[in-house]
């Protein structure tokens, strides 16, 4: 197979797929170990994008979801190879704005009877005092469109109306976007990766994480933990926890209509209930820290070779067969 994992320069995005170039440099290392040719090709421009389509792949494996484009709409990848008719990889784009739209993935499961954590969304000045908050303290807060636990800290955590009114100035300010406001759960915190094989079986890895005790007292996982790859990524030993984990992440990837693979974030409520949280539709590929190819490999044992092999299974099998052409027919080509 002819295979190009596409990319783009990632340090403006506030979501970085993959993760960097040289992570998709192992990807494309593990694909071309699977016996394809593969190429990784650095798209800045639309230009370089229709070069892409020039080429005729008979995959393009997508490492981010969109490409910024200075002064115009950003060009969801996506959208653009589907336009071309081009097989990539992942899920289509309706489907990755539940990855950049947190509250409209909760929204859309909770439509299949999924559990999530209380939420509202909240604007600078939009709450006059704590009385008008649709449910009390302490709260967690973070951007509704962001991801890798950026604008996650130490001050995510409130439990009073004066920190709360500061937290959504701050995080307003910054990503200009309504911030996303959760009732605080102290329980486990795991995550889960899902791929559907070449076989649409669907294979699951699930793990707990554990955060260091941040200054409060309490484990933050954001973004100066994963930076710092300061969090601790655990097998799950009780088997009915494991079960549960990983049934509530399965429903969200078919509530969602997630295509080949993803990643969800699950964490227990004060009642031991587990509540989905958000889902990572291009999760990081970085093969020695990145949750996903980790947790097959401490869940299950695979290696990140055969993670990358299989990924790519389902775009595989979107591959029209090519019927050899009859001698009769070659002759007259």
């Amino acid at each position: 197979m002819n295979i190009i994992i596409v990319t783009t320069p990632n340090s403006n995005l506030k979501e970085t797929g993959f993760g960097s170039l040289q992570s998709c440099g192992h990807v494309m290392a593990s694909i071309t170990e699977a016996g394809h040719t593969c190429s990784l090709n650095l798209c800045r421009t639309k230009y370089d994008l229709e070069l892409v389509v020039k080429r005729k792949p008979d995959l393009v494996v997508l490492g981010v979801k969109y490409m910024l484009i200075e002064m115009e709409e950003n060009i969801w990848l996506s959208d653009f190879f589907s336009s071309h008719g081009i097989n990539f990889s992942g899920s289509l784009k309706d489907v990755l704005q539940f990855d950049s739209d947190k509250v409209s993935a909760k929204v859309q499961v909770n439509k299949d009877n999924i559990k999530t954590s209380k939420y509202f969304t909240a604007l600078p000045g939009e709450y006059r005092n704590e009385s008008l908050l649709p449910f009390s303290f302490p709260l967690f807060l973070k951007p509704g469109d962001a991801a890798n636990g950026n604008g996650v800290d130490d001050f995510s955590y409130v439990s009073n109306f004066k920190d709360f009114e500061s937290k959504v100035l701050s995080l307003h300010n910054l990503y200009k976007q309504p911030v996303l406001v959760e009732e605080y759960m102290g329980g486990k915190e795991f995550t889960v990766a899902i791929i559907e094989d070449a076989n649409c079986d669907l294979i699951v890895s699930a793990i707990e994480i554990v955060p260091p005790v941040s200054a409060n007292g309490i484990r933050i996982l954001g973004a100066k933990t994963k930076n710092d790859n300061s969090e601790v990524l655990m097998k799950i030993l009780d088997i009915s926890l494991i079960k549960k984990v990983k049934e509530i992440a399965v429903n969200a990837f078919k509530s969602l209509g997630v295509r080949d693979f993803g990643r969800f974030d699950i964490k227990l409520n004060d009642n031991n209930d587990c509540c989905f949280m958000e889902a990572n539709l291009v999760p990081g590929m970085t093969a020695a820290t990145s949750y996903f190819p980790r947790a097959f490999n401490i869940d299950l044992g695979m290696s990140y070779d055969q993670v990358i092999k299989l990924i790519i299974g389902q775009g595989i099998r979107r591959v029209p067969v090519k019927l050899p052409i009859p001698p009769a027919l070659s002759l007259l080509t």
